[in-house]
């Protein structure tokens, strides 16, 4: 169908730059607002590490674990959140799995371990209250990860992502629902070719007392190689004040496709100052 007279459609690999160049610019902005408003409000600051686990065999022959322990930051003020997550990567299996992707091959060439820093990633998303009375509300969140893993170990990509997420949400009672729909423009290099990618979620938590609530989450996200997998997991979580300012979060996941791992599992602590 003809675009109607008077409007120009741009190619899709030049709306994908500017789509690019426009949240390079969103994130700069981003920074500069936190800067600013951690300068003239009050604000919250949570830090959190843990330790994160998950082995399967993405569709190869081979089974891969990997583990991170991640360290987040997270500062809050007014409606605005800013997240920056470092994590150290351990990966051993196949040589066709890279962290964060999942199999970008169908076979196994050979089985490696390697480990060090993975991507980087910053985010910030800003909260629409919609209806106070029953805290329904969307969350919007753009997020860069960037390529500081090395890409060489298999650690990722070795290129920056950028994703832009919506994420609805509405409380009735003690359960909050959930859910929320995201596009990805991932970064290719000369030896791996990425395709852009689309994510959805849907979920609930369950508020089981002043101190504690359960949930569970079902993610997916389309493949972002022609010889990969889209990714579908469930995962269950629990999470409970501590008091004293920290917070645990448990959490458990099942895989129901090649693009995701068989199984995994984790556990956070985070302390707000």
């Amino acid at each position: 169908m003809l675009p109607p007279a008077g409007q120009h459609v741009l190619p899709g690999f030049l709306l994908d730059n500017l789509i690019v160049e426009r949240m390079k610019k969103l994130s700069i902005a981003a920074a500069a607002a936190l800067l600013s408003q951690a300068a003239l409000a009050d604000g919250s600051f949570t830090a959190k590490t843990g330790f994160d686990y998950s082995t399967g065999t993405y569709g190869t022959n081979t089974r891969t674990e990997i583990s991170s322990i991640p360290l987040i930051g997270n500062y809050e003020t007014g409606n605005w959140s800013f997240k920056v997550t470092v994590p150290y990567v351990r990966i051993t299996g196949s040589d066709s799995v890279i962290a964060g992707v999942g199999a970008v091959r169908p076979t196994t060439t050979t089985v490696r371990t390697a480990s060090g820093m993975g991507d980087v990633t910053t985010a910030a998303t800003y909260s629409f209250m919609l209806d106070p009375a029953s805290q329904a509300g969307v969350d919007v969140t753009g997020k860069i990860k960037w390529g500081t893993a090395d890409s060489a170990k298999g650690l990722g990509t070795g290129e920056s992502d950028y994703w832009l997420m919506v994420d609805p949400y509405r409380k009735f009672g003690n359960t909050t629902w959930f859910g929320g729909v995201g596009y990805g423009i991932l970064g290719s290099s000369s030896t791996l070719q990425l395709k852009n990618a689309v994510s959805a979620n849907a979920g609930l938590s369950y508020k089981l007392d002043a101190m504690g609530s359960a949930g569970a989450v079902f993610d997916y996200r389309s493949k972002s190689t022609d010889a990969g997998f889209d990714q579908r997991e469930l995962t269950a979580f629990y999470s409970r004040k501590l008091g004293g300012g920290y917070k645990m979060q448990a959490y458990a996941t099942k895989g129901f496709s090649d693009g995701s791992p068989d199984w995994g599992a984790g556990l956070n602590v985070g302390y707000n100052y």
